[in-house]
């Protein structure tokens, strides 16, 4: 059982414990009525823990709505002393702070998933992957300052804060990390949070590739091709052309490589790495010029 994960997860999301005065606090999430699959499998993951009600319908009026009216399901739970002591954690002065090393203790991949299927957005334009949002404007911006240093630090994960106080991934291939990270836990109901295929765009015979002035190119076609020959170290499965993307994120990070000068070289590239280079740019977002780059520094480590 990942208990504290899944609370913290859920603590970051939409969770809440309340008190009212002179009474023990209870743990509480509300979701949309779309989502009771969702609500139904947290309770169902929590129960054995922390003794919660099955989640409850809930209709309220709402003239802001076009119907009038916001249906949801309720999960609330008794009072018990876990919750009594999460409560003191997370609320020391009756307020909701976040805490700090409780944090960095519990926020690993379970608990990211949870916090995501609960507060993230995926944004998809034209069938491609555009941000990552996490609707943390409920916090300080301090405190989202610290979430959005503990994504980094833990993961490398470069998330920045917009006008609305929310975390925001934008490189497309860290939001392809990231869903990938997170995907043993996301629960069928929030299929539209994970990232469809990729639309697999062909690379031009004739091409521009931007690498660092650090390379030595004499002859560039004949040498970037004959570079390229080792996009096949990125595959895991190299019949169905399934790349590693565990391997090359953590071996090819470019948010975490030097930023050098580059130079610009038009070449012509092989038909067989035209097709490596466009199904690997479909399944990791990295683009054309990076991905020579990876090849050159590859060459440099063997």
């Amino acid at each position: 059982m990942s208990f504290n994960q899944f609370i913290c997860g859920k603590l970051l999301g939409d969770g809440c414990i309340t008190k009212q005065d002179k009474r023990k606090p209870r743990f509480q999430f509300m979701h949309r009525v779309e989502d009771f699959g969702w609500s139904l499998y947290c309770y169902e993951e929590l129960k054995d823990e922390i003794p919660l009600n099955p989640p409850v319908y809930r209709k309220v009026a709402d003239k802001r709505l076009k119907k009038g009216f916001s249906e949801s399901y309720v999960v609330q739970s008794k009072t018990n002393l876990i919750i009594t002591e999460l409560h003191e954690i997370w609320y020391p002065e009756g307020k909701k702070k976040l805490p700090i090393r409780w944090v960095q203790q519990y926020l690993d991949e379970r608990a990211l998933a949870w916090w995501y299927q609960d507060d993230g957005h995926l944004k998809m334009v034209n069938g491609v992957a555009s941000k990552i949002i996490l609707s943390t404007d409920s916090f300080s911006s301090e405190e989202n300052e610290f979430l959005m240093q503990l994504l980094w630090d833990n993961w490398r994960l470069k998330f920045s804060i917009d006008g609305q106080n929310r975390l925001i991934l934008y490189d497309q291939f860290q939001i392809i990390y990231f869903v990938h990270l997170i995907s043993p836990w996301i629960h069928e109901s929030m299929d539209r949070k994970i990232l469809p295929t990729q639309p697999l765009r062909t690379i031009a015979k004739r091409t521009s590739i931007y690498l660092p002035t650090t390379y030595k190119i004499e002859k560039p076609t004949v040498e970037i091709n004959m570079k390229l020959s080792t996009l096949s170290s990125l595959y895991k499965d190299p019949f169905t052309r399934t790349v590693c993307l565990d391997h090359i994120f953590h071996t090819f990070h470019p948010l975490i490589r030097k930023q050098e000068k580059t130079i610009g070289y038009q070449i012509v590239i092989e038909q067989q790495h035209r097709t490596d280079l466009a199904k690997i740019r479909q399944q990791t977002g990295l683009t054309v010029s990076q991905l020579a780059d990876y090849c050159f520094s590859y060459a440099l480590k063997t």
